[in-house]
């Protein structure tokens, strides 16, 4: 299940991909950021676990899978009839054919200038009072008629910023609320 941003509680099958040098202090997923032989699958293996999933939508994920060329596995994904999500930092240019682009950038590593305009979704990561005027200065650089803009709080966090979120997003409405339902609900 998605469980954050505009496709949450949307079933959705995870590929994570290995890799990241963005290095975010709360990735709940730091053992993403190496590389090991043991992770490879095959492309015809990943497209066919994501077809009996019965899905219908695959969320490629990291890391960072933008380190990557995606062309082949979106082109098999296609093939398939799978929707095609992808979540990056927009560290690196976004390489495949995707349904939905979700662009949650970094403060470590910006995006490159092209991805605010393939953005369809804007998430932003709360950890510091500072990201708010941040969240504002990314979200200027997206298309208003096309993207939708979400904050959340990060995990460790979450009890000191929804509340500050919630006060943030009233008085500037274009905003919305991502919630970690997975984590809610412990999917994981």
């Amino acid at each position: 299940m998605q469980g954050e941003g505009h496709w949450n509680g949307t079933a959705s099958y995870f590929v994570r991909l290995a890799g990241c040098d963005v290095g975010c202090v709360w990735c709940d997923v730091k053992e993403s950021w190496e590389v090991t032989e043991k992770q490879f699958v095959t492309l015809d293996e990943v497209v066919t676990r994501v077809a009996l999933s019965g899905c219908g939508r695959v969320v490629i994920t990291g890391g960072e899978p933008a380190i990557y060329d995606l062309n082949a596995l979106t082109m098999k994904l296609k093939k398939a009839d799978i929707k095609i999500h992808v979540e990056t930092s927009g560290a690196y240019p976004v390489k495949g054919k995707f349904d939905w682009i979700c662009l949650s950038p970094k403060k470590f590593l910006p995006p490159v200038p092209e991805i605010y305009a393939q953005a369809d979704e804007l998430k932003i990561i709360i950890f510091n009072d500072s990201d708010f005027k941040w969240a504002e200065i990314e979200a200027a650089k997206c298309d208003p008629e096309k993207t939708k803009f979400f904050l959340q709080a990060e995990w460790g966090k979450k009890e000191q910023y929804y509340s500050k979120i919630v006060s943030y997003i009233q008085a500037n409405p274009k905003w919305r609320l991502s919630l970690q339902t997975h984590k809610y609900v412990q999917i994981p």
